[in-house]
This record gives C-alpha cells, sequence and structure tokens, in this order.
C-alpha cells in the first residue's frame, strides 16, 4: 500500500497511504518462532495475548476473535441480542457496527452524534431509547472516547448494556479510566491500519463474568466444557456439549504472537500518532476553510484518524488535490443508513443531520507511527496551498 509511486511534477515519489501498519524483525521472529512450535491455533500464545489486552483494558476479562467485526458479533451474542430487541448505535461508524447487530434479528435505532467529535450524543441516545432497547453502541470515533459515564447511566436505567466499539481507541482513556472499562462490553479491531495490528483480529472485553464466558463460548462453536454446566454426565475428557450455537471466530496463535509483540510498542505508537496530531493542528489551525479535531475535557485520546473538517463544500476538491499529489486520504464514514442495503430496510437520509453533515466535511489526513515529520509537513502544505 506504501510502495506505489506515481509522477508528480516530473518527479517519481511514494503514494503515501492513510494508514499503515508498523511490523518490525522483533514481530517476524515473534510470529517465526510460533511456525516453529507445536501450536498453530488454541495455544499458549492466544492465552498471552488475552492477558496482556485483559490487563491494558484494566483487568476486564478478555477473547480473541478474528476481526473487528467479528468481535462485534460475538458482543451482540453476548448480550443475546435477537429478533424484537433495539440496539441505539451512532452512525458515524463502519458499517459493521450496526450489521452485526441486524444479522442478529435486532431493530438497530440510529442517533445522531457531536458536530465536534463525531460521537454518540447523550442527548440523542436518550431519544431513542425504548422498552425494546438491550444495547445502546457508542463508537470512539478516531481514537477520542465517547462520553462513556453519561451513556453508560443512560443505557443502565433503561435497562440496557452499554457497548463500546473501541476499534479505533484502544490504549486510550476517558476521565481516567482506560478504554476497556468504561462499558459493559467493549470490542477492538486489529486491522493493519489500527493502532496495533493481528493483520486481521479483534477482541471482546467484558467486566462482567457472564457477558466474558458467554463470548468465550460463541467466538467457539458455543462449545461447553465446564462440568457444573453439562446437561448430561461427563463421559470423560472428550465431552462438550453446545447449548447455543455459536461460530468459529478463534484467532490462531500465529497472530496472537504478532499482536503481543505489537503490544509492546503501543506506547511508542501512541506517543508517536499524538505528535503527528499535534504537528498537523498547530499546521493546519489558522487556515481559513478547514476545521481542526477537538479533545474534549476528560478525554485521553488513542489518535487513529486526523479528521479533518473541510468547510463550504470543498471536501471532494481538496480530497482530488491531495490524490493528486501523492497523498492517500480517505473519508471516514458514509453515515451507515444511507447504504443500500439500509435504505431497503427503511432507513432514510436526514434521520441524524449532524452525522450527515459531520462526514460532509470530514477528510482524514495520513495517520501512522512511521510517518516522518517531512510527510506531515508535505501533507500541511499542499493543504495550505490549496487553500
Amino acid at each position: 500500500m506504501g510502495d506505489v509511486r506515481e509522477p508528480r511534477d516530473g518527479a517519481t515519489r511514494p503514494t503515501l497511504p492513510y494508514g499503515r501498519q508498523s511490523v518490525t524483525d522483533e514481530d517476524i521472529d515473534a510470529v517465526a518462532a510460533v511456525l516453529r512450535g507445536d501450536w498453530l491455533t488454541t495455544g499458549p500464545a492466544v492465552r498471552q495475548f488475552e492477558e496482556e489486552l485483559s490487563t491494558l483494558a484494566g483487568g476486564a476479562a478478555t477473547v480473541t476473535v478474528t476481526s473487528g467485526t467479528a468481535a462485534l458479533h460475538v458482543a451482540y451474542a453476548a448480550a443475546a441480542i435477537g429478533a424484537g430487541d433495539e440496539v441505539v448505535c451512532a452512525p458515524m461508524t463502519f458499517v459493521a457496527t450496526a450489521a452485526t447487530a441486524i444479522l442478529r434479528g435486532a431493530t438497530v435505532v440510529f442517533a445522531d452524534v457531536s458536530p465536534e467529535t463525531g460521537n454518540l450524543l447523550p442527548d440523542a441516545a436518550a431519544a431513542a431509547m425504548t422498552t425494546r432497547t438491550r444495547v445502546v453502541s457508542a463508537v470512539d470515533y478516531a481514537g477520542h472516547p465517547a462520553q462513556h459515564d453519561e451513556l453508560a447511566k443512560i443505557a443502565h436505567d433503561g435497562g440496557a448494556l452499554l457497548l463500546d466499539d473501541a476499534a479505533h481507541s484502544i490504549g486510550g482513556a476517558w476521565q481516567g479510566r482506560p478504554v476497556g472499562t468504561l462499558a459493559d462490553i467493549t470490542t477492538f479491531s486489529f486491522f493493519p491500519t489500527k493502532n496495533l495490528t493481528t493483520a486481521e483480529g479483534g477482541a471482546v472485553a467484558s467486566p462482567i463474568p457472564d457477558l466474558a464466558r458467554r463470548a468465550a463460548e460463541f467466538r467457539n462453536h458455543g462449545l461447553v466444557r465446564d462440568p457444573d454446566r453439562l446437561r448430561y454426565p461427563d463421559e470423560g475428557g472428550w465431552h462438550q456439549e453446545v447449548h447455543e450455537f455459536g461460530l468459529n471466530y478463534r484467532l490462531p496463535d500465529v497472530l496472537c504472537a504478532l499482536g503481543s509483540s505489537q503490544l509492546r510498542r503501543l506506547d511508542r505508537f501512541r506517543a508517536r500518532r499524538a505528535e503527528i496530531h499535534a504537528r498537523y493542528t498547530a499546521g493546519l489551525s489558522d487556515v481559513d476553510g478547514v476545521r481542526t479535531p477537538v479533545t474534549l475535557p476528560g478525554a485521553d485520546p488513542m489518535w487513529h484518524l486526523y479528521a479533518l473538517r473541510v468547510l463550504d463544500g470543498r471536501r471532494r476538491d481538496l480530497y482530488e488535490h491531495l490524490r493528486a499529489n501523492g497523498i492517500g486520504v480517505q473519508v471516514n464514514y458514509l453515515p451507515v443508513y444511507w447504504h443500500p442495503v439500509l435504505e431497503d430496510l427503511g432507513y432514510q437520509r436526514g434521520m441524524c443531520p449532524n452525522a450527515e453533515q459531520f462526514y460532509a466535511e470530514e477528510l482524514s489526513l495520513p495517520l501512522f507511527p512511521d510517518l516522518s515529520d517531512a510527510d506531515v509537513d508535505r501533507v500541511i502544505d499542499l493543504v495550505r496551498g490549496f487553500f
């Protein structure tokens, strides 16, 4: 992704992606060690990675899975979401946050977002609650944690659980509490552009033992091995039962070893992402025609995106200008209910005006740990030059 070269102004220059994994020889050695061993899956590297993630998530029990999407599916299954249930969801997110709930048979009710952060607005979430609401799904957009204290109260007062889609925010904190402890159930993504990677992968964390147990069972076909929960007498070491259907969402040792190696550099990743984010803001905050991201009091973000806001309807022009100059900018995201598959279910544009305005202005600038200051300055100069 970072090796494509295009001629610009008579020169050959690398195309700069908006996100990119950071892989070192230590990462490769960690994976190779597993390949030389006896366990490729369901082995010690899985347990080690889950224990390390649990520590990072403030002690919440953690279950690894095959992707961030799988994590969401597992989380909704752990919460026993099904037909007749409602899930309140932020629309400024990747489609999987809503799709996995719909695939469980639930009805998704979209609630509007903050015009500043793109995160779920507590007042909007409260207004969307009904007696059928079982889960409120907040998203830590761009790595800035949502207002989870207020959202948790809203969810719990309505008899619902709070889910934190923390695909962008692992390693961040809100009001001094680490991501992973802010909600009843939290999902992570380890896609290559995320804050740490296992190539593909994700995890579910919960401080509630029953939710964690149900998540662990669902990601492993629903198999039950606990002798105290078996319906029939234990016939031997092979005896296991399926009480509820699950799927194979197990993350193998090979990828968990990569995750453990990456975790050792998470603080470094976090610091470098913060430096890049601050450099963009310093270089662009005085530019007429754009708005730089905000950080709310109490937020300690793990910046995954630099979500520049481009005003006066010029987002597409700036996008094309930067792309033409080798800068791989991106837009995150189309409001979920704008996708035709949601439109076919009866959702209509205009439901969440803040989210739609946020989308109309948002442009993600390159942000990843190996990005050099010179590359950041190049992006800044191109944006300033455009305006």
